[in-house]
């Protein structure tokens, strides 16, 4: 695929090439703002998301996943190039589109979050809070996300089953 656009145009949607394990889709052209004010600032703020989540790989602390996420939406709504590039990238397209599509996250990155969570909350904990308020309130708000996560099916044999 060297020197192969992941997308080519044709009429008024851009179609992409198939993955392996989801369907290729078709963003409509005429989802993209006019507004060039509007437009450019959503680029710019996927870009911002883009380079939070590219942080985010090498920091335990910051999630990497929801940043690429807010990107493609930023993209979608300005940029059909930029939400083709990101969507079919090579090391995060497979998460984004398993998201999409099924809703789905990786076992790997299930048990990263919700680890990551547990520190968190031991460190708050630890060093950072005087007394029980902000413990309880931090364990309620991530124990809730946690429950979210966990339920997220986590392959699509387990999506398969459960139809």
């Amino acid at each position: 695929m060297v020197g192969k656009a992941p997308f080519t145009f044709s009429g008024h949607f851009i179609a992409m090439e198939p993955h392996p394990q989801t369907a290729p889709i078709q963003i409509p052209e005429n989802r993209v703002l006019n507004c060039p004010g509007v437009r450019y600032g959503l680029i710019a703020f996927g870009m911002l998301n883009v380079m939070a989540g590219a942080a985010g790989l090498f920091l335990p602390v910051m999630p990497s996943t929801v940043f690429f996420l807010i990107a493609l939406w930023a993209f979608s709504k300005s940029s059909a190039r930029f939400h083709a590039w990101l969507y079919n990238h090579p090391r995060f397209g497979r998460l984004l589109r398993d998201w999409h599509v099924h809703r789905m996250i990786p076992l790997r990155a299930k048990v990263l979050a919700v680890t990551t969570m547990i520190g968190s909350l031991l460190f708050v904990t630890a060093y950072v809070a005087e007394d029980w308020l902000l413990p309880v309130g931090l364990g309620a708000v991530l124990g809730l996300i946690a429950a979210y996560i966990v339920t997220r099916p986590h392959k699509l044999a387990t999506l398969e089953a459960e139809r």
